[in-house]
This record gives C-alpha cells, structure tokens and sequence, in this order.
C-alpha cells in the first residue's frame, strides 16, 4: 500500500513538471512566432545564423543540446522499462500496441497524400506525440482525470518518443562515413563494457559521451542518436534507483531540458513567417498530410490498436475508464510539436516546405488539443452522471 502511494506522488510530481513544461513551451512558441512576423524578424531569423565554433547556432541547438534531450528521454524509457510503467509485459503491452497503431495509421495517411511528390520522405512527421503538450492539455482537465489515464498517455507518448528514435536512426540518414561511425560505435561498446565492470562515475561516462556525440555527428547519422545510446550505456538499478547514476543523471536534467533547452528548441525552430497566402499553404500535400495525420490519424489509430489489444485479451483495459476516455487521449496523442518539428529539419531541404509543415503542425496540435480536451470533458462528464444514477 505503502509503495503504491510513493508511486503515484512520484507520477503526480512528473506530471505536475509536464505541466509547467507545456506551459512553456507555449509561452516560448508564441514569443517566437510575434518575432518571425514583426519588423525585427530578418534579425531574429539571422540570428540562428551565426555560426560559433563551425557550428551555426541552429545547428548547435538542433544537434548538440537536442542530444541532451534524446539523453533525458533515453533514460526515462530506460527507467520506465526497468522500474515503471513499462516493466512488465502486462503493463507494456496496451500502449505499446495503442503507440503503434498512433504511428503506422498516421504515417500511412502522410504517405497516400504525399505519394510520388518530392515531400513523400515527411512520413515520419506525424507520428510522434509532444508528452509536454499532451499532458498539460490533459491537465487543463483538473482531478477529474482518472491517474489511469494519466498513466496510459504518459506511457504510450513514452514509447511514441522511442518510435520516433528508430525512424530518425533508420529513414533519415543519407551519407554514412564508416570510419567516425565505427569510432562512435567503438565509444558506446566501451561505455557498455564500464557498466558491465560496474563503473558508477558519471564522469567518466559524460566526456565519453560527448566524444561518441562528436564522432557520430561527423558520421553522417544524426548526432541526437547518442543521447539515446549514452542512457542506455549508464548504470541504472531497479533497487536503490535513487543512488543509480542513471537516476542522479535524470533528476539533474528534469528542469534544464524543460525549461532551457526545449524552449531555446521552440525559438529557433518556431520562426515561422505567416504571409498572406497562408491558407493556401495549408492545403499543400505536406500540410495536408500532416494536419490528416495527425488530428485524423492519430486518434484512429491509437482507439484502433487499443480495441484491438483488449478485445482479443492482449492487454487489460485500464482501470476506471471508458472507450471514450480511450478515445480523448488519442486525440491528445495528435499534439505532435516537438519530434514532429524536429523530423521536418530532417526529412525536408527546401525552407518554404519546412516553413509550411511546422505552422501545419501547429495548427494540428493546436486542434488536436482542443478537440481532445473538449471530447474529453463531455466523456468525464457523462461519466460521472452515469455514477450518480447508478448511487441513486
């Protein structure tokens, strides 16, 4: 009893962060966007220019601190996996399979409309969920949201993330050059072999990561990728978590992700120019695909795959909700921002494309965020009325 309390203080306490998270986020998206559409957007739009040690300051957001960002979602899957919601196969197997359906059914749909266009590689932008959005939209929603759900979205948008990690990994790396790859492959098996010796010093495990980043940069793969492969080479436990290093490492980066780097990521990635043709540019294929995708999609996809899940007896339905809670939180699962923004820099060259595709993710998450809050208001609210007759 004792330990399912601490559990759900410690999930409280992460959600309460998304929260503020998502709050930020907006906050720093909306000071991006007035800036790209005032008088000083040539200024601001250079300034991301500038280039500081061979490196635009872009690409050192975009590559180098969007690394500390794969680390901290690397070690929450890793933690997650080993100690969370995704421990067991029980737990795992409903949002594992409602994450898959939220990713194959929007990428088929971005895929049908863009088919034999120059924009077809943009598939992988709606697949991913924005954990910080989606769980302050939810929030927005007050105690009435059952911790059931509340864990279902953190889980499924867990594994979104890990989903959208293998897509970057596996569709969008061009020119491989072998020699720095072999190198930063060399660096992970070391840092695989210090775990396995039991090495808990994140010092020596840190100035090796930043040279596997380094090297995996310079080999053509996206540098972000060794974030990812450092978590998942740093010592964790499932007893004791809190003195793991991977623990310590996780509770280090809990605010400056958030509140640091995922902010500067919206600055520099949000400069978005809204000109007078902006309709027109949202009934473009990439648009179209992405805006499908994501506020069509996604909620189809993750309800199809969850029905599925628990009608043939795969996994449990969670406790406490209905088929349209079920479906609200696919909804939610349609706020994609940051990995879908991110998959753009990747999967597109041309500016004006990659203009157009992050003000049609913002629309879409914007009414993905509205229509799941909205559906799921009605949904508690029927809910809660089928409660009080059945009191009566």
């Amino acid at each position: 009893m004792a330990n399912r309390k601490t559990d759900s203080r410690i999930f409280k306490k992460f959600f309460e962060s998304e929260k503020s998270s998502g709050l930020t986020l907006i906050a720093f998206t909306i000071l991006s966007l007035i800036l790209a559409n005032s008088s000083f957007k040539d200024s601001y739009i250079e300034l991301w220019e500038h280039t500081i040690a061979g490196l635009k300051i872009e690409h050192w957001v975009n590559d180098g601190l969007m690394a500390v960002f794969f680390l901290l979602v690397g070690l929450e899957l890793k933690h997650e996996f080993m100690d969370g919601e995704l421990s067991s196969l029980k737990k795992a197997t409903l949002p594992m399979f409602s994450a898959l359906g939220g990713m194959l059914v929007p990428a088929g749909i971005f895929a049908f409309i863009n088919l034999g266009s120059p924009t077809a590689s943009g598939f992988g932008i709606p697949m991913a969920t924005d954990i910080a959005f989606a769980l302050g939209a939810l929030s927005l929603l007050g105690d009435r949201v059952p911790l059931s759900i509340k864990v279902f979205l953190t889980a499924l948008a867990v594994i979104d993330d890990l989903g959208a990690i293998v897509v970057i990994g596996v569709f969008y790396t061009k020119t491989i050059f072998w020699l720095n790859f072999a190198i930063a492959v060399g660096i992970f098996i070391g840092l695989l072999v210090l775990n396995k010796l039991k090495v808990r010093s994140l010092w020596i495990y840190l100035p090796l990561g930043i040279a596997m980043w380094y090297f995996m940069l310079h080999s053509g793969i996206h540098a972000t990728i060794s974030g990812v492969l450092l978590a998942l080479a740093i010592p964790a436990s499932k007893k004791n978590g809190a003195k793991s290093p991977a623990n310590r490492l996780q509770e280090k980066l809990n605010y400056p992700v958030p509140f640091i780097i995922l902010p500067l990521f919206a600055l520099v990635n949000t400069a978005i120019e809204i000109g007078p043709a902006w309709q027109t540019a949202l009934f473009e294929r990439a648009s179209l695909g992405i805006i499908f995708g994501l506020v069509i999609g996604k909620p189809v996809g993750i309800f199809l795959f969850t029905w599925i899940s628990i009608r043939f007896k795969l996994a449990d339905k969670p406790k406490g909700t209905t088929w349209g809670q079920l479906f609200g939180v696919g909804i939610l699962g349609g706020i994609g921002f940051t990995m879908s923004i991110f998959v753009t820099i990747l999967a597109f060259t041309d500016k004006e494309i990659i203009n157009n595709s992050k003000f049609a993710i913002l629309v879409s998450s914007l009414l993905a965020g509205l229509f799941g809050i909205i559906w799921l208001k009605w949904s508690f609210k029927k809910a809660a009325k089928r409660t009080n007759l059945k009191k009566k």
